[in-house]
């Protein structure tokens, strides 16, 4: 992307934000023209040890993108994927803080692969330097980062796709379409479950020192203050509240998400969960490696289940979701779905297998979006994201209250004084959440 072209964009975005015209732009319309097919895409990648990576490489995978820049506070990890780049010829600047990178002019959008705590911030600053994002799963690690979230991109009117790649697959469509047809009848229970016995338990380990290259300090940001420990770390760091919400925000909100649009409503009635450290009750992890939860609506429930470390899921799948209807259910996860009748009810659709990479299609998604400027066209907007990590959190209050909880729709709040007290995380550090006005 030329500099004229990038300043101009720049300017354009901080006039609107000067003069308040962003609350009267509707997030599906763009104040900008629309990018020259001449112009590349220059990326900068935060977090780039796991899906951070996986992210960037599907976007690069897509004509007139660059990667000019990479971060993370994993000196470690920073050195060897500039080193991986250099392989293919790119040679890019590298970054341990990301407020410098943020602050790149030559950077046009932004990977977003940190760990869940780290999300709100960076998407929210990345939005007021006028890059476009890329941000991984769950968006926020509470419900009121979620709402931080979806007001900086209706503030600042950025291109924001959430990495849930499923909702870039023909198969996933395919499925919601027959559940949208009314064949399966009237839809009771959606059962949602995730059973994974390639991710066990893991076992307590002593404090120690972080390794040499990790800047700890800014790897924990808000989140509090804690001597360092290997479980919390990378992979792991997803089985601790501080940072996550374990399986429930981790997978739940892949396949919650499609429960969520087969159903075609997002805010439950009420919530109950019932869990825990079943598997492993001297794990060294704080979320449940076991989990049932229902969230009640008006005239159905979703019943969402993990467990680590077994793979003996419902309809002998390890994952997956069953919407069952008065006539048949339909099963759907990441190989395929079927419908199998109930009785002579209906006829059987035999198993209609997947035809396409999820994630490399919702790259191609993203860059799209980032040309056309047109908002409407992202297959999983920030919304969306939004949508799914609130309800995941909703779930996971529930089980850490203990208590059956309710939703108040017009407050937007629980009804539970203890429940309220989650919706927001508590910044440390100097940190505060995001108020985006």
């Amino acid at each position: 992307m030329s500099h004229s072209r990038r300043d101009f964009l720049g300017t354009a975005s901080a006039l609107a934000a000067g003069a308040g015209l962003s609350a009267i732009i509707p997030s599906s319309v763009s104040a900008f023209a629309p990018v020259s097919a001449a112009d590349k895409i220059r990326i900068g990648a935060i977090g780039i040890n796991g899906m951070g990576w996986a992210d960037l490489n599907a976007i690069l995978k897509n004509p007139g993108t660059e990667c000019v820049a990479l971060c993370d506070v994993d000196k470690n990890v920073l050195d060897k994927r500039a080193a991986e780049l250099a392989k293919g010829g790119a040679k890019v600047k590298t970054y341990g803080d990301y407020r410098q990178l943020l602050a790149d002019k030559d950077v046009d959008a932004v990977v977003i692969g940190t760990p869940d705590h780290w999300h709100c911030l960076m998407m929210v600053e990345a939005c007021q330097a006028g890059k476009d994002i890329y941000v991984e799963k769950p968006i926020g690690n509470s419900i009121a980062e979620c709402r931080a979230m979806v007001a900086a991109q209706q503030r600042y009117n950025r291109v924001v796709q959430v990495g849930q790649w499923q909702r870039s697959q023909k198969h996933f469509r395919d499925a919601i379409d027959f559940v949208h047809s009314g064949k399966l009848g009237k839809i009771r229970l959606v059962k949602v479950w995730g059973y994974f016995a390639w991710v066990n338990p893991i076992s307590k380990l002593p404090d120690g020192t972080p390794p040499a290259g990790v800047d700890y300090k800014s790897w924990l940001g808000p989140a509090q203050n804690r001597p360092f420990n290997p479980n919390r770390f990378h992979f792991n760091f997803r089985w601790f509240w501080d940072y996550a919400g374990g399986l429930m925000t981790d997978w739940g909100v892949h396949l919650l998400d499609y429960a969520l649009l087969g159903m075609k409503s997002a805010t439950p009635n009420s919530i109950m969960a019932a869990g825990g450290k079943f598997a492993n009750q001297d794990s060294g992890a704080e979320t449940p490696d076991t989990l049932t939860t229902v969230f009640e609506f008006d005239e159905f429930n979703i019943q969402w289940e993990h467990a680590m470390g077994i793979d003996g899921g419902p309809y002998a799948r390890g994952h997956g979701i069953a919407f069952i209807g008065n006539n048949g259910t339909l099963v759907l996860n990441r190989d395929g779905w079927e419908v199998i009748p109930e009785g002579k009810r209906m006829e059987a659709v035999a198993f209609q297998k997947s035809v396409d990479n999820g994630l490399d299609l919702h790259a191609q998604n993203f860059i799209e979006v980032i040309k056309s400027r047109k908002m409407i066209d992202l297959h999983a907007p920030i919304q969306v994201g939004s949508d799914i990590a609130v309800f995941s959190q909703m779930g996971n209050i529930a089980y850490r209250t203990g208590k059956k909880i309710y939703w108040d729709k017009e407050k937007g709040k629980f009804t539970d004084d203890d429940a309220n007290k989650l919706i927001a995380k508590e910044y440390h550090n100097g940190y505060k959440l995001p108020s985006v006005s």
